[in-house]
């Protein structure tokens, strides 16, 4: 007998959501005085990682939502990001708007384009995953403020950067792999797959 049961409806690889709330909350702690504070990104002051979030979760919204345009086609560049004066009102906005964009399964499957590179949907989703989670803990440890990343957007961002610990053109992406012990919890072990140092501190 054929079995006539329709698919069940695709659910996407991971809420978003709950990650992206935890970033805004950090920026929403940040004061202007920390603003030109060093974070573990080389080159980057805390302006400066607040100014690529907002960005990113401009570019991997649309990369979701498969609008192809200037914000998913512009690359990283070789010029810092530079803080814009409405970054307040503006960074939540498009975190939410990045988080309801992967909420769709249909922004997990097909290819859309991040950064000016074509790649699948889960691959785009990875990694905004991961771009969401280290650089929560780069703003984290780089005004001290609590960081506590949502388990599961932790695990999967954790998972990807082992994937891609022996991959040819990590060095274009991350910096060089950090020993970190097998035993240490999962955020250190994440971090120092992205190339950080987990011990990291605003006195260095």
């Amino acid at each position: 007998m054929t079995d006539t049961t329709p698919n069940p409806t695709p659910t996407p690889a991971l809420d978003l959501g709950p990650q992206a709330a935890v970033v805004a909350r950090l920026a929403e702690a940040v004061t202007d005085e920390q603003l030109a504070d060093p974070t573990p990104c080389p080159e980057y002051a805390v302006r400066n990682v607040l100014a690529h979030l907002t960005h990113l979760a401009g570019a991997f919204r649309d990369a979701g939502r498969k609008d192809l345009g200037v914000t998913t086609d512009t690359g990283p560049g070789s010029s810092l990001p530079e803080l814009g004066p409405d970054w307040r009102g503006e960074l939540p906005k498009v975190l939410a708007g990045l988080a309801e964009a992967w909420r769709d399964p249909a922004a997990w499957t097909g290819m859309t384009r991040a950064g000016g590179v074509d790649l699948p949907g889960e691959v785009a989703g990875l990694v905004a995953t991961d771009e969401l989670v280290i650089h929560g803990w780069d703003l984290a440890r780089a005004t001290g403020l609590p960081y506590t990343p949502d388990p599961a957007a932790l695990q999967v961002c954790h998972d990807f950067l082992e994937a891609s610990a022996d991959a040819p053109d990590r060095g274009e992406i991350f910096g060089p792999l950090v020993h970190v012990e097998a035993d240490a919890p999962l955020l250190a072990r994440a971090v120092g797959l992205s190339g950080r140092d987990p011990g990291w501190t605003r006195r260095q």
